[in-house]
């Protein structure tokens, strides 16, 4: 009896993917299109069970000031998801035009302000951290930032805070 040797290959299962357990999110852009997609996913996360961190850094950092935070503006210029010409975005008033119309559009979702789901990203677990370089940068102060904001570190330390997470730029 003759045995063949095939060169077939060895077929192995497919593992089921590993599930993510932490989430770090960085902002960096401080407008309301910049914003928002970070806080939605952090708050998704926390919804999940998911170990969620925030850091916000440079413009970003409107997000986490007390005097800006719920005011944060759509990008009409030079923004080519707008859909219009940019010559158009820089009409006056088209920025707060556009601000409120999406602002209506998120309301109408039940989408909360930006302090508010601060709130509710700190009050799940989740951490909300401000980047010193861009603090220094601005000349802020402790008083000038939300509650919300656990620390203020460097990178080195949001690395470190972010160790076997999965990293998220918005």
């Amino acid at each position: 009896m003759s045995t063949e040797i095939l060169d077939q290959p060895v077929v192995e299962k497919e593992k089921a993917p590993e599930p993510v357990k932490r989430v770090s999110i960085i902002i960096s852009r401080g407008t309301l299109d910049g914003v928002y997609p970070g806080l939605i996913m952090a708050n998704g996360a926390r919804m999940e069970g998911i170990e969620a961190t925030v850091f916000f850094t440079f413009f970003g950092m409107n997000a986490v000031l007390k005097d800006k935070m719920d005011k944060l503006k759509v990008a009409t210029v030079g923004n080519p998801a707008m859909g219009m010409p940019t010559l158009l975005g820089a009409i006056p008033g088209m920025s707060a035009f556009a601000s409120k119309m999406m602002m209506k559009e998120m309301d109408k979702l039940d989408i909360p302000p930006v302090s508010e789901f601060l709130e509710m990203i700190e009050d799940s677990g989740g951490e909300v951290y401000a980047c010193k370089a861009a603090f220094e940068m601005f000349h802020l102060k402790k008083e000038d930032l939300c509650p919300q904001v656990k620390d203020i570190i460097t990178i080195g330390d949001f690395y470190e805070k972010s160790a076997g997470a999965q990293i998220i730029f918005t």
